[in-house]
């Protein structure tokens, strides 16, 4: 049984996420919120946010069957960064023409598996 847990409307491109979820895809989640710990990027914090919670979720007696799972025993299979909607702004250029700003959105989704269940 996968725990789920997701972010929606992040305000940062799935683009910048992306490149910090692939470190983490296929890690031990212990390991995986190590390496995110250490990252400087922006979205590195955001995605620690939603691996948490997915653990968090795992933990859950109500949700588990009232197994008793430690964090060690987790592995991140699912890890999912898909664009969302777009802020468009207008910024004016040279001769009477424009030029579109899109301030990206994204939805991050993260998926954790008890090792058992592999």
């Amino acid at each position: 049984m996968s725990f789920n847990a997701s972010h929606r409307y992040c305000r940062m491109s799935a683009q910048k996420v992306r490149l910090v979820a692939d470190l983490i895809r296929g890690k031990y989640a212990d390991e995986a919120l190590d390496i995110l710990k250490f990252q400087p990027q922006r979205g590195a914090r955001m995605l620690e946010k939603v691996l948490r919670s997915a653990i968090g979720n795992a933990q859950d007696p109500d949700q588990n069957g009232g197994r008793n799972i430690g964090v060690e025993e987790l592995v991140v299979n699912d890890v999912r960064v898909d664009g969302g909607p777009m802020f468009k702004r207008i910024r004016p250029r040279a001769r009477g023409t424009a030029f579109m700003i899109k301030k990206r959105m994204s939805h991050i989704h993260v998926g954790v598996v008890p090792l058992d269940e592999i």
